[in-house]
């Protein structure tokens, strides 16, 4: 078993916990709480989760890159960190503040703004270290960033609403309580205070924002392709149509571990790659085992999509089925997107992505405005699907004219791409 494979197989289980606890933290917040309430939750979260990509500057992936290439020393990287991290934490707890307070239909309850932005300092702190571990290729470590705090917020969740009764509160709370949890043991492990003594380097920090912040606005532009429905659908229709929007695009979301799995992969190994080209065919091999998977997936659950969203969630979302049947299209072919966009962005060329989201976000937005007045949440579906598939087919366009290889090859299935199969049946089995 190669160590590729051995990494793919390792993310792949930490991939099922997320998974697994994110299903059961949606089942339980749409049954406790309804359409309406879910709504009220996603119209604060949305903010919060764009503030994230803004706020990160992109340090993660400058983090993996500098780390990975060895460029300075590894101390020296994390001191720029903690300095980078102080400034963000603020500028971005005030600035989204300031947006929910002002633009959310909801914004008006201070408590409940407050309480979604509280996770913002903590979310930074453990998304910028976890680029130290990508960058080392300590995935178990990276791993742990990302399961940790989905596991506890499903705990905190279940005591907040089934004993406590505090609803919108308490899905807020534990959102926070997710995050505070990782950040603790990364603090007790970094021992950060000892980073507080000197001043970083400057010429560190520079480069980590200069690279940073291409990074940031790729990831902006992506974040809003993915977000912008609900933003426009806060402003534009109901918190109920909200709520159904959000829980149909949960579960074809998640269809898209698939790819991050092996996204994260692709990321830090691409970072430390010798032979460029090389290993964009590995990626590609991964792209075709994607691209196989999620697509024999999709159609079984565009057939199942009623029964499923019933068991899942209750009759109170029957309306996320047709959600979640127009959005499986996009989603697909989304697939080409989120593997190829790692290799690029760990080679250093994130705007690529930018070259490729920037119009179908424009698109997006206009379908949305025009759409969502008559069909709700339908409306919005319809939107992301079309913006996620001219978004995939531009960034293949510009990906193979980047690596210099033919569309022929891309799509040239062979039976060893799907050798990451029988390595995670062999863990199994092991």
């Amino acid at each position: 078993m190669n160590s590729f494979n051995k990494d793919v197989a390792s993310v792949g289980f930490s991939k099922v916990i997320i998974v697994v606890f994110g299903l059961l933290n949606s089942v339980l917040v749409a049954r406790l709480l309804g359409p309406a309430t879910n709504g009220i939750i996603d119209s604060f979260t949305v903010y919060t989760s764009l503030f994230m990509t803004i706020g990160s500057l992109g340090i993660r992936q400058a983090t993996t890159f500098f780390v990975g290439k060895e460029k300075y020393l590894l101390e020296d990287i994390k001191k720029a960190i903690v300095f980078i991290w102080l400034f963000t934490s603020v500028i971005s707890f005030l600035a989204c503040f300031f947006l929910i307070y002002k633009f959310s239909s909801n914004g008006q309850n201070t408590t409940w703004s407050l309480l979604a932005v509280a996770p913002l300092p903590f979310s930074l702190y453990n998304t910028y270290n976890s680029g130290i571990y990508l960058g080392q290729n300590k995935i178990s470590n990276f791993n742990r960033i990302n399961w940790i705090p989905v596991f506890v917020t499903f705990v905190s969740n279940t005591i907040l609403l089934l004993v406590f009764n505090l609803k919108v509160t308490g899905v807020l709370i534990a959102v926070l309580i997710g995050n505070i949890s990782i950040t603790l043991v990364l603090i007790r492990k970094d021992n950060i205070i000892r980073y507080f003594n000197s001043w970083p380097e400057i010429k560190i920090i520079k480069s980590m924002l200069s690279l940073g912040l291409v990074y940031a606005i790729a990831l902006l532009t992506i974040s809003l392709n993915y977000k912008i429905d609900v933003i426009l659908l806060d402003k534009l229709s109901s918190a109920y149509e909200i709520g159904i929007y959000g829980k149909g695009v949960k579960i074809v979301e998640y269809l898209w571990q698939i790819p991050m799995l092996l996204s994260t992969i692709v990321f830090a190994r691409s970072a430390i790659a010798k032979n460029g080209k090389d290993f964009s065919f590995k990626v590609l091999k991964l792209l075709r085992f994607s691209f196989v998977i999620v697509g024999i997936l999709s159609v079984v659950l565009f057939f199942m999509a009623s029964f499923i969203v019933i068991l899942m969630f209750g009759d109170d979302f029957t309306g996320s089925t047709t959600v979640l049947r127009l959005l499986l299209p996009g989603v697909v072919l989304m697939i080409i997107f989120k593997v190829l966009n790692m290799d690029l962005a760990g080679k250093g060329k994130p705007w690529i992505a930018a070259k490729a989201m920037i119009p179908a976000l424009l698109i997006n937005i206009v379908l949305n405005i025009v759409l969502i007045p008559k069909d709700g949440a339908n409306g919005a579906a319809l939107s992301s699907t079309i913006s996620y598939s001219i978004a995939s087919l531009l960034f293949l366009f510009f990906y193979l004219k980047e690596v210099e290889i033919s569309f022929k090859e891309v799509w040239h299935l062979k039976k060893t791409d799907f050798d990451i199969v029988f390595t995670i049946l062999k863990k199994l089995t092991n």
